[in-house]
């Protein structure tokens, strides 16, 4: 059937998926996209310098990315790889990831240093954390990519975001 998941892919993560579809799904679970700061705050998983969601070295274990004959070259399921520091799982690989900001290049020069909200109109939506496809630079979690809010891809996907309660932060 047209909507259904390809069999044996139910714990796969969501692809061919554009930004507006990312939205409404988020919207419909009462839920929304993070912004391009939340994301990399997650990615980081409390190694606020660190270039990987797992220290500053990519090891096989920490994420699906083109590791040449050591790797199948395809979607893994959701947590196949070890967790980060904050407990988030995928974080680097698998599928890049839409957030809800725009992108402008320039952007983080003179964005406010305490949760930068991306500009306010642009013509990209910004994705983050590298796919199976990539090298392992691009699974950097300072790495941002780019396309138009329409673009769907077999390596690009997403997850909700929910704002913290307010207790949860005290």
């Amino acid at each position: 059937k047209g909507s259904d998941f390809p069999e044996g892919r139910a714990d796969h993560p969501v692809v061919l998926v554009s930004w507006d579809d990312a939205c409404q799904y988020c919207a419909w679970v009462g839920k929304r996209l993070p912004s391009e700061a939340e994301w990399e705050k997650a990615a980081r998983g409390g190694l606020a310098a660190a270039r990987y969601p797992r220290g500053d070295a990519l090891a096989l274990e920490d994420g699906n990315y083109d590791k040449g004959l050591l790797h199948k070259r395809q979607l893994s399921p959701v947590g196949s790889f070890l967790p980060n520091g904050y407990g988030v799982y995928d974080m680097a690989g698998n599928v890049w990831e839409w957030c809800n900001d725009w992108y402008a290049e320039t952007y983080y020069r003179e964005s406010p240093i305490n949760n930068p909200a991306g500009p306010d109109q642009g013509l990209y939506r910004v994705f983050r954390g590298g796919a199976w496809i990539n090298d392992a630079k691009f699974l950097r979690c300072s790495q941002r990519g780019k396309n138009t809010p329409d673009y769907k891809s077999h390596a690009v996907g997403f997850r909700c975001a929910l704002a913290a309660s307010p207790a949860a932060s005290q």
